[in-house]
């Protein structure tokens, strides 16, 4: 089986005087959605707060594992399945999610100005469709094969 890729536009978001973070809009169920991505995440998570808009009646579990990353060492998660997560013509359905407070995101990113966030792509997405990102072409790839 022949394998696809879609390509999405990346933006720049300023971060201090000299870096900067990357944005994707992806969906989620349907509705737009904007992802931080991060090739420092082990796993693709989702803001507790935010995503709560995109997910009617899901049922959420505490993680018994604590999440680390994202400026702290632990931090308690809670799970859930989403039903569609979409970036371009990738859908990944079902996906197990981890849903965390992002807050610590939120504020740093208010103060610059910048848009808030839904998610962030992780390096477990990323690695499982060979994500590339052109910095050049202001592109980001995923490859996956076809349904």
């Amino acid at each position: 089986m022949k394998q696809r890729s879609t390509s999405l536009p990346i933006q720049l978001l300023p971060i201090e005087q000299d870096g900067f973070h990357i944005l994707i809009i992806g969906r989620i169920n349907g509705k737009k959605a904007n992802f931080l991505v991060d090739t420092g995440a082990s796993r693709t998570v989702f803001d507790e707060h935010g995503v709560m808009s995109y997910l009617k009646g899901a049922n959420f579990e505490d993680n018994e594992k604590l999440s680390t990353g994202l400026g702290t060492s632990e931090m308690p998660s809670r799970v859930t399945v989403i039903d569609k997560i979409s970036f371009g013509r990738l859908k990944i359905r079902n996906y197990p999610s981890v849903v965390i407070n992002l807050s610590n995101v939120h504020s740093s990113y208010e103060a610059l100005g910048l848009p808030r966030i839904v998610g962030v792509l992780g390096g477990d997405l990323m690695h499982q469709h060979q994500c590339r990102i052109d910095y050049g072409r202001m592109r980001i790839t995923f490859f996956f094969k076809p349904d």
